[in-house]
C-alpha cells in the first residue's frame, strides 16, 4: 500500500532472553494447512495432530528395509509425523514422496496379484498365429501395415498362443489403423476353430465396423452378421441359430450381443471397441459367453501412460503410435467469434469444390445457464440466412436410431453438404469426402474429444481444416485450443490435457473408475508412479502370495479395499 511494505495481522511472541526457544506453534517452522470447516479453527486441529503424532511413532514398518533403501524412501512413522510438522522443507518433500510411494505401490501391488490369480485360474483357447486365412489376408490388403502394426499384431499373436487369457489394450490414434489389427485377431481365431465377437458402443459405430468387415469377409469368403437394436426378430433368431451351430464364425454389434438368448458354441477371442464407454458388467457378460476367452480392448481415445497404469494396471498395453503414410495433417485453426465469417467463407469455397462440412456444437437443448446455441436453432439459421443455397442435416442425441441414420445416410451419399451436429460425431463415423470441421464454443470440450472430432476429416485425398470457434478470451483456453493447432499427435495432446484438467476430467468423473488418491497426483508423480510400479513387480516376482511380508500383506488388504470401493475394476 501507499505505506511501502507492511505486515497484516501480525502474531508476536516475546522471548524471556536474546536466544530462547521459541515457545509458539507458528513462528519461525513449516506450518500444516489443514481444510477447516466453520468453528474448528486451525489450531484446535494443529493442537490436535500434535497430541496424536506421539501414536505415529508406534507405526509398524510394512516394507522391508532393502525395498527402502534401493527407493530413497523414509520410515513411514517419520512420513507421517513429518508431513504435518516438518523441521524444514527438504524433509517435507521426503515425506510426501513416502506416501506418495505406498499410494501407488498398493494400487500396483492389487492390479498385479489379481492379474496372477487371473492367469492362474483360467487356461484359453491356443489360437494359432499363423494360417492360410491370415496369409490370404495379407494379400488382400490394398496398403502395406505400419512398423507399429506390425509391432502390435506381433504382441497378440503371442499372447493368442499362450493358454493364459489374453488381456490386451490397444491404443491407437485416430485413423492408425486399429481395424486392421484386430481382424488378424480375429482370424487366428476362427483357423483355429474358434468364434469371435467384436462389440462397438453405438449402433453407428457397430455397423460401421460391419461395413469394413464384410468387404474383407467376402473376399475371404467368411460369413460376418450385425447384430444390434434395431435388428429385427426373424434376422436375430437365424443369427442365434448359426452361433449355437458354429456355422457364424464373427458376430458384430452393440450391447446386443449380452442378451441372454445369445450363445456361441465356441467363443475365442472377444474384441471390444471404446472399451471405456462399457461398464464392467458389461464386458464380463461379453467374456462369459465363452470358456475363458482372450480379450482384447481397442481405444481411439489415447490416455497417457501413468493414467493407463493406474486405470489398467492389470491390462497390457500396445500404442499404435505411427499413422499410415498418405495420412494428411489437418490444417488446424482457433478463431474468435467474430471471425466467424472467415470460417463461412472457406466452408463455400470447399462446398463448391464438391467437399462437405461438419458442424459440431455442445449441448442439446438451450440450457439457460450457459449461452450454448443449441443445434436445433443453428440448423435453422445455417440452412435459411447463411448456407440457403446448400443443403444442410442435422444430427443431436435425442433423435432415434432410425432418424440418426437417415441423417447420416444422406451425409455419406452427399445428399447433405453440410450435417450440424452435436458430439455424438466423435466416434468412428467415416466419410472421406468431408474436409471441413467447424466446432462452436471449442473452449468448451477437452482437448483429447477435440482430437477425436478432428479426426472425422482428413480421411481422403483432399486437404482437410479444423476450426475451433473460441467464445472464451482467457489466457487458459487460448493456450488449450493452441496445443491443437500445434500438435496432430493424440498421445502428446492427451498428455496436455491431463495438464490443463487433470485426471478426473479427462475421463469423465463417474466413468473413470480412477482410483481417488489422499496425496498422490498423476501429473506431478509420474517419475514415482513407475518407481512403485517397478517395485510391486519386484515384490510380486519374490512371492506372489507376499507371505514373506505379513505386514504388506495386511496394509495391502486394508488399502485395496478402500481404493476399489470406488474404482471400476476391469
Amino acid at each position: 500500500n501507499k505505506y511501502g511494505v507492511t505486515l497484516e495481522n501480525p502474531e508476536l511472541e516475546v522471548l524471556d532472553q536474546p536466544g530462547a526457544s521459541i515457545e509458539s506453534m507458528k513462528i519461525g517452522r513449516v506450518l500444516p494447512v489443514y481444510p477447516l470447516t466453520e468453528g474448528v479453527p486451525a489450531d484446535l486441529i494443529r493442537g490436535a495432530v500434535i497430541a496424536a503424532l506421539p501414536a505415529a511413532a508406534q507405526l509398524k514398518e510394512p516394507l522391508p528395509v532393502a525395498l527402502r533403501e534401493q527407493y530413497g524412501l523414509i520410515k513411514v512413522k517419520d512420513a507421517i509425523a513429518y508431513i504435518h510438522f516438518p523441521p524444514d522443507r527438504d524433509t517435507l518433500t521426503h515425506a510426501r514422496r513416502r506416501l506418495v510411494f505406498d499410494e501407488f505401490f498398493y494400487l500396483q501391488l492389487g492390479f498385479l496379484q489379481r492379474r496372477q490369480a487371473q492367469r492362474q485360474a483360467e487356461d484359453s483357447a491356443v489360437l494359432s498365429p499363423t494360417g492360410k486365412l491370415i496369409d490370404q489376408f495379407n494379400q488382400i490388403l490394398p496398403f502395406e501395415l505400419t512398423g507399429a502394426q506390425k509391432r502390435v499384431i506381433g504382441d497378440i499373436l503371442k499372447d493368442l498362443q499362450s493358454q493364459t487369457p489374453m488381456n490386451r489394450l490397444v491404443q491407437g490414434d485416430v485413423g492408425s489403423g486399429k481395424t486392421v489389427v484386430a481382424v488378424i485377431a480375429i482370424l487366428a481365431a476362427i483357423q483355429s476353430g474358434y468364434q469371435a465377437a467384436l462389440m462397438a458402443p453405438t449402433e453407428v459405430l457397430a455397423e460401421q465396423h460391419y461395413r469394413k468387415l464384410v468387404s474383407w469377409f467376402n473376399l475371404l469368403h467368411l460369413p460376418v452378421e450385425l447384430l444390434t437394436g434395431s435388428t429385427k426378430v426373424a434376422k436375430r433368431r437365424e443369427i442365434h441359430a448359426q452361433l449355437e451351430t458354429g456355422e457364424l464364425p464373427l458376430l458384430v454389434g452393440t450391447h446386443a450381443l449380452i442378451q441372454e438368448q445369445v450363445n456361441f458354441q465356441q467363443l475365442g477371442l472377444v474384441v471390444i471397441d471404446e472399451q471405456h464407454r462399457f461398464g464392467v458388467k458389461q464386458r464380463a457378460r461379453l467374456q462369459q459367453k465363452g470358456k475363458s476367452p482372450h480379450v482384447l480392448t481397442m481405444t481411439a481415445t489415447p490416455i497417457p501412460r501413468t493414467l493407463a497404469l493406474t486405470l489398467h494396471g492389470d491390462l497390457d498395453v500396445s500404442q499404435i503410435d505411427e499413422l499410415p503414410p498418405g495420412r494428411q495433417e489437418i490444417q488446424t485453426t482457433a478463431l474468435r467469434g467474430k471471425e466467424r465469417s472467415q470460417a463461412y467463407e472457406l466452408i463455400r469455397r470447399e462446398i463448391v469444390q464438391g467437399r462437405q462440412v461438419y458442424i459440431v456444437l455442445p449441448l442439446v437443448e438451450e440450457s439457460e445457464k450457459l449461452d450454448v446455441r443449441s443445434a436445433v436453432e443453428e440448423h435453422k439459421r445455417l440452412s435459411e440466412t447463411v448456407f440457403p443455397e446448400f443443403q444442410v442435416g442435422l444430427l443431436h442425441g435425442r433423435m432415434n436410431p432410425a432418424e440418426k441414420d437417415e441423417a447420416l445416410n444422406a451425409f455419406r451419399d452427399n445428399q447433405t453438404q453440410i450435417i450440424v451436429s452435436t458430439t455424438v460425431i466423435e466416434v468412428g463415423v467415416d466419410v472421406p469426402n468431408a474436409t471441413v470441421m467447424l466446432i462452436e464454443n471449442a473452449e468448451r470440450f477437452g482437448l483429447s474429444q477435440l482430437h477425436q472430432l478432428r479426426g472425422r476429416v482428413g480421411r481422403g485425398a483432399h486437404k482437410s481444416y479444423c476450426l475451433l470457434i473460441s467464445g472464451s478470451n482467457t489466457d487458459t483456453a487460448k493456450q488449450r485450443l493452441g496445443v491443437l493447432e500445434q500438435s496432430q499427435d493424440g498421445f502428446f495432446i492427451s498428455e496436455m490435457d491431463l495438464r490443463f484438467r487433470g485426471p478426473g476430467e479427462v475421463l469423465g468423473r463417474r466413468q473413470s473408475g480412477l482410483a481417488d488418491f489422499a496425496l498422490a497426483s498423476l501429473v506431478e508423480d509420474q517419475e514415482v508412479l513407475n518407481l512403485a510400479r517397478d517395485a510391486a513387480e519386484k515384490v510380486i516376482l519374490q512371492d506372489k502370495t507376499l507371505e514373506l511380508w505379513p505386514l504388506m500383506k495386511a496394509e495391502l488388504e486394508y488399502r485395496y479395499q478402500r481404493l476399489m470401493d470406488g474404482a471400476i475394476l476391469t
